[in-house]
């Protein structure tokens, strides 16, 4: 069964979250309390590039299965380390298309927008580490573990424990690419 391991918030534009009890995730906006909560863009990169450019990343999901993978190439990473409000387990959640809906708990849906793309901070946190989260293959690919982003389409509140329930979106699946 799929679920939801911890949930993280942070009000500051710091990198790792703190973890809570529950969070809220409000409708169009995100996570109730969060620095990156708001219909428009809130990470500073983009809002300097474009203040006015819709948030598709109001709520950022990684697996817990990334901490044995880092485990496994030395790094030491636990939930809420690399800045996700969701820590999930037993779903793929980077197998999933763009515009698929998880159900979190009895009513909150969020709708997938993309990969998070791991940037230079992730070094910050522990020297090394990006190259562990995004690296190329053999062909020249770029492969992106750091969870995925999405936008909040029905609010309610999110808690360890909740099951996780995925639909998949109508028509042409499209791939998850960085937002």
């Amino acid at each position: 069964m799929a679920e939801v391991v911890a949930v993280h918030t942070d009000s500051a534009h710091g990198f790792s979250k703190n973890q809570a009890e529950a969070v809220e995730l409000i409708a169009g906006l995100g996570v109730q309390g969060d620095a990156h909560m708001g219909a428009q863009v809130q990470h500073r990169s983009r809002v300097a590039a474009d203040p006015m450019q819709p948030n598709l990343r109001q709520v950022h999901l990684l697996h817990e299965e990334l901490f044995a993978y880092a485990a496994d190439h030395g790094f030491s990473v636990a939930a809420g380390d690399l800045g996700e409000n969701i820590t999930t387990r037993g779903i793929d959640l980077l197998g999933l298309p763009v515009g698929a809906v998880l159900r979190l708990g009895a009513e909150a849906l969020v709708a997938i927008t993309g990969l998070r793309n791991p940037c230079a901070q992730i070094d910050t946190f522990s020297d090394g580490l990006l190259s562990v989260v995004r690296y190329r293959t053999d062909q020249g690919s770029v492969v992106r573990l750091a969870g995925v982003m999405a936008v909040v389409v029905a609010g309610g509140v999110v808690q360890a424990g909740d099951a996780i329930e995925a639909s998949m979106p109508p028509g042409p699946i499209r791939p998850l690419a960085p937002v």
